[in-house]
């Protein structure tokens, strides 16, 4: 064979391999939108939850939580502390009752979630230069209860302390610049990082919206390949009419059909969606998308993989549901992950949503740049190679299992 021959022989073989994967990617086209429930998921599913969980959180923080108050002072002190409380935008006072046990009761009702005691020895501890004590009785069934009333409290309270401590240094002689600097010789000047208005959504939103791509990625790729089982009638993951051209071809094609629809999703989801509901989006666009291409990879190989052990449509579901609040813990969110112990921090390494939130809070939230997040990207990158090896060789072993399946049927 001449150099012509062998060139042309191998432009030949590329343009077969080419015209494979092209069908494969057009028959998993096919198979996404003829099936109802992969839609949902895939399109719909992807389109609707980050407006839903984004539109339940739009609000970030508790404003007016109702609380009580309990003044057995009845003093102008106690009554300047109270109004002080009730103008931050943390706490309305709703109730105000005699004893405590009262309290308690609305308390115990739900009617508030929180009650300020001021004890009846308030003004006179305060006028004999003694310290006063304020009791705080908070609802610790939510942490935001907490922080709300917390806040307003002791900003409050720290508030009024300084200004007893300036009126008795005028008293003594000490006015005017000298009576701040000895009641508070210590400036303090808090800035929050990244989420400047304490926000809740701010806080938890972003790691949902990458946990929405990765579940239904996962989820629609389970369904499919349960759906083809199920419909089989030797219950093949891959017919063969499909994966005559070799295990890569199918593999790399059907991987080429899902990449190219959530590329189009990511973009909305990342992009889009922050916009539109101002959640935190100071990092670099393009730092984002590149990062997205080795999660978007890693969790279609992922996926493909533990697709061929689900062997019906309700298999995936039952995974989706265990996995999503799990994905949640592991990914060092909602705790940190230096509190998290090693094992279950290794054991989250398994999954492509552990990098894939960390690499994107930092680079959306806290505006890293991919030298920042070298980690997460090298290690999607790793899961990407893994996991496609061991989809090829799940959908082989699967391929020569449907042969002998043949055979035997064809000998019988």
């Amino acid at each position: 064979m001449d150099i012509k021959e062998h060139k042309f022989s191998f432009i030949k073989k590329w343009i077969s391999i080419a015209r494979d994967m092209n069908l494969i990617f057009s028959h998993e086209f096919k198979v996404v939108f003829k099936d109802r429930g992969v839609v949902i998921i895939f399109i719909l599913a992807s389109l609707i939850y980050p407006l839903l969980y984004c539109g339940l959180y739009r609000n970030e923080t508790l404003v007016d939580v109702p609380i009580a108050v309990v003044d057995c002072s009845r003093s102008k002190l106690s009554t300047e502390l109270l109004r002080h409380v009730d103008a931050t935008q943390d706490v309305k006072i709703v109730s105000s009752f005699s004893t405590l046990a009262e309290a308690k009761e609305a308390f115990n009702a739900r009617k508030v979630h929180g009650v300020m005691y001021i004890p009846s020895d308030f003004n006179k501890k305060i006028s004999t230069s003694q310290q006063a004590t304020v009791s705080i009785y908070c609802d610790m069934s939510s942490f935001l209860y907490y922080r709300a009333l917390m806040q307003a409290s002791n900003y409050s309270i720290l508030d009024m302390g300084k200004q007893i401590q300036v009126e008795k240094l005028n008293a003594e002689g000490i006015t005017g610049e000298s009576a701040e600097i000895v009641s508070s010789p210590i400036q303090y000047n808090g800035v929050a990082l990244f989420n400047g208005g304490n926000g809740f959504a701010s806080f938890l939103m972003p790691a949902i919206l990458i946990l929405i791509i990765h579940q239904t990625l996962f989820f629609g790729i389970g369904m499919i390949a349960g759906t083809s089982r199920e419909e089989n009638r030797f219950h093949e993951l891959v017919s063969s009419s499909l994966h005559r051209g070799g295990i890569f071809r199918v593999v790399i094609g059907k991987c080429a059909c899902y990449l190219a629809l959530y590329i189009v999703f990511s973009y909305y989801i990342l992009e889009l969606i922050p916009h539109i509901f101002n959640l935190p989006h100071i990092g670099n666009s393009v730092d984002i998308m590149f990062l997205m291409i080795p999660f978007l990879l890693a969790t279609i190989f992922f996926s493909m993989t533990i697709s061929v052990f689900i062997p019906n449509r309700e298999t995936g579901m039952i995974l989706f549901l265990f996995f999503s609040l799990i994905l949640l813990f592991l990914s060092g969110i909602s705790w940190p992950r230096s509190n998290i112990n090693g094992f279950w921090r290794t054991f989250s390494w398994i999954f492509p949503a552990t990098h894939g939130i960390q690499g994107y809070i930092k680079i959306n939230t806290m505006g890293a740049d991919l030298r920042h997040v070298s980690f997460e990207y090298i290690s999607l990158w790793i899961q990407t190679a893994i996991y496609f090896v061991t989809t090829s060789w799940s959908y082989h072993w699967q391929i020569n299992k449907s042969y002998k399946k043949e055979l035997i049927k064809a000998d019988d």
